[in-house]
């Protein structure tokens, strides 16, 4: 049986993403420029990077390669077709992150925006180890409501994501990422409707000692 995200369509699930009452593409977009300026890197990677929101803050003047990684090949042709003027730098990637051994190139900096939630923590272990990256950003949603989906019209396009979806906690990630040698920088949250957050975390790896 396929992932559910290589059915669900990009437009259901971005124009769910900016409702109002959700407020997540909006949020996520300036989040992650913040993430793309933080460091001094020179190649990024984004895991689960679906249509491409945020690309447009990647500075070319900065960025020699930057890796984009889905499970669905749609979306990444979308990504291709909306950002041309990155087309000497952009690199997709289509992978399915549960599989141990899916090949993945190597990158400085790591941003996994809602991304752990459907692989879980585990598996982004085995993702960082593969990418070694100096920084690790991430962004988690906190789900005080019952339902991790917020309400919308589209919100049956997203039924199937029960089945990989992992209940996210600040505390496991960054034990998980500690464990394969990251240590935490620092913590933002957002909040945003429906009692739900958008919660940043950085992570550099540990200097040997």
């Amino acid at each position: 049986m396929k992932n559910p995200w290589e059915e669900i369509d990009l437009a259901d699930y971005e124009n769910h993403m900016r409702l109002d009452s959700v407020y997540q593409l909006q949020t996520l977009n300036g989040m992650m420029k913040e993430q793309f300026s933080a460091y001094d890197t020179k190649t990024v990677m984004i895991l689960g990077i679906a249509g491409g929101n945020g690309l447009e803050h990647i500075d070319r003047a900065k960025y020699h390669r930057v890796y984009g990684v889905d499970i669905n090949q749609d979306y990444l042709r979308e990504c291709q077709m909306r950002y041309p003027a990155l087309k000497d730098c952009f690199t997709p990637v289509c992978a399915d992150l549960t599989n141990h051994h899916a090949p993945l190139p190597q990158a400085e900096l790591l941003v996994a925006n809602l991304l752990v939630e459907y692989i879980g923590y585990e598996c982004f272990q085995t993702v960082v180890q593969k990418v070694q990256p100096r920084f690790i950003s991430c962004i988690i949603q906190i789900n005080t409501a019952a339902s991790f989906v917020s309400d919308s019209p589209y919100l049956h396009a997203f039924d199937r994501l029960i089945e990989v979806h992992h209940q996210m906690e600040e505390k496991e990630l960054t034990h998980a990422l500690r464990q394969i040698g990251y240590r935490q920088m620092g913590i933002q949250v957002r909040h945003l409707p429906n009692e739900k957050q958008l919660v940043r975390i950085d992570y550099e790896v540990n200097p040997v000692e």
